[in-house]
């Protein structure tokens, strides 16, 4: 297993994953992943579409990191997963917990959607508070 990685424009991290996502793959890249994770980035897209094979131990990693992703303040997405990796996703309700997306420009179009509804929930968050000094 092989992890790449690059910054996107608006702050976004995509990391490609190569190989198989079963005890040694997932052994050779969950340190690093989860390091990446650990990072204040507004998201985090995981490019599955060289992923071949996802494990009950790939499963564990990838939803430790998107735990650890909104912890920080971002969310990650789950990008191009191949049809049988797909399938583990569904039939595991991972693709219920982390967004799964066909492809990357409507993984981004998501995430700035997200980042709107975000804002402007703050926003809503700190007229409530100011009224209640009032």
């Amino acid at each position: 297993m092989q992890l790449f990685y690059e910054m996107l424009d608006g702050d976004i991290l995509k990391i490609t994953l190569d190989g198989r996502l079963d005890v040694d793959g997932t052994n050779a890249v969950d340190v690093q992943l989860t390091m990446l994770a650990a990072t204040r980035r507004k998201a985090i897209l995981l490019d599955l579409h060289r992923v071949d094979f996802l494990a009950s131990i790939g499963i564990r990693t990838l939803l430790i990191c998107a735990k650890t992703a909104a912890r920080r303040g971002g969310a990650m997405v789950l990008v191009r997963p191949r049809p049988m990796v797909r399938a583990v996703l569904d039939r595991s309700g991972v693709s219920s917990l982390i967004p799964v997306y066909a492809d990357t420009e409507t993984a981004l179009g998501a995430i700035a959607r997200a980042g709107g509804e975000r804002r402007g929930a703050e926003r809503d968050a700190g007229d409530r508070k100011s009224s209640r000094r009032d």
